[in-house]
């Protein structure tokens, strides 16, 4: 995977290790029981607010129902990309108000890159795929009809999303490319979960580190498995390539840049991912976060051990309209 960026969000190591009495039983349970999301890694810890940009919410008509759309800044200037964004939360929570979703937000609007989230159907209470996948596209599309209206150029539109939501985002772009649509202009993914069965690391993951993780914050097999399952809604060889993007053939995706974490456990989702895009010709920039856990954006939201990750994807979604001006 090339070219490899250094990151130095916070260090897991750091944190003192819980004894066997503290890791609670939790993982995939813990989702399903918190609809809000997972706690954070430091809750205690002070954060900076994210930059005050115009808001407001859309909505868009979904196959399933009206899909709420939260729109960040105003028009962009000419030759300045925007982004559709998809939160994480393993499909079965999260909001757009999750840090890793409105604060990113606010930051790229604040630096003319408006930010179009969609607030896609959860997986809970016999919601399961297409579901969340058609709330995807609706806000895909909606997007793309109004964006002048918006100030928007359609062609700099781009698309992507962290942990489900990445799956939600990879699986609409294939969609799209399948069914001929105007494609996004760049994919942006954070530590996107696209494997039913995680693959292992390439250069496996620091056991004592990983140990002294708490439960909560750990994505093990058995819980991607659950959450593939529960999206899926059945065994997950019953899933399409739309539902677990990761197995399918990416190429023809359009140019991707990739944010993993040192210390995840669906760290090799996004290394098998980032290899298979290399070997289709799909243009890869791929940055990893050390130090950094699942959730990263979350949990270092509005701290400066989150500002390089922030960095990265505000480069990369900037470099969708360069890369346009380039064009002959």
């Amino acid at each position: 995977m090339t070219p490899r960026q250094p990151g130095t969000a916070a260090q897991a190591a750091d944190h003192p290790r819980p004894g066997p009495a503290e890791v609670p039983a939790a993982g995939f349970a813990e989702y399903l029981a918190s609809p809000e999301g997972p706690r954070f890694l430091n809750p205690d810890a002070v954060r900076a607010p994210g930059p005050e940009v115009p808001v407001r919410t859309v909505t868009a008509d979904g196959r399933s129902g009206p899909v709420r759309i939260r729109i960040y800044g105003e028009a962009a200037e000419a030759g300045m990309p925007a982004l559709v964004w998809l939160h994480g939360g393993g499909f079965v929570s999260g909001s757009v108000d999750i840090p890793e979703s409105d604060y990113l937000a606010r930051v790229l609007a604040d630096g003319g890159m408006p930010v179009l989230s969609v607030d896609y159907r959860l997986a809970r209470d016999g919601v399961s795929y297409p579901i969340p996948h058609e709330d995807a596209l609706a806000g895909w599309f909606w997007a793309r009809r109004n964006a002048a209206s918006l100030g928007l150029d359609p062609g700099l539109l781009c698309l992507g999303g962290a942990g489900a939501g990445g799956n939600l985002a990879v699986g609409a772009a294939l969609y799209l490319m399948d069914a001929g649509k105007p494609l996004p202009a760049k994919l942006l993914l954070a530590y996107p979960f696209l494997h039913a069965e995680l693959p292992p690391p390439a250069q496996g993951l620091d056991e004592d580190v990983m140990a002294g993780l708490p439960r909560h914050l750990r994505f093990t097999p058995e819980d991607s498995l659950r959450t593939a399952e529960n999206y899926v809604g059945g065994p997950v060889s019953m899933a399409p390539s739309y539902a677990m993007p990761g197995y399918a053939d990416p190429a023809g995706l359009p140019p991707t840049a990739l944010l993993a974490c040192e210390y995840d456990d669906a760290r090799g989702s996004a290394e098998l991912f980032a290899s298979s895009l290399e070997r289709a010709g799909v243009p890869l920039t791929y940055y990893l976060a050390e130090g950094g856990v699942h959730g990263h954006l979350n949990h270092t939201a509005g701290l400066p051990e989150g500002k390089p990750a922030l960095e990265f994807l505000a480069r990369e979604l900037r470099s969708a309209g360069q890369r346009q001006d380039l064009r002959p």
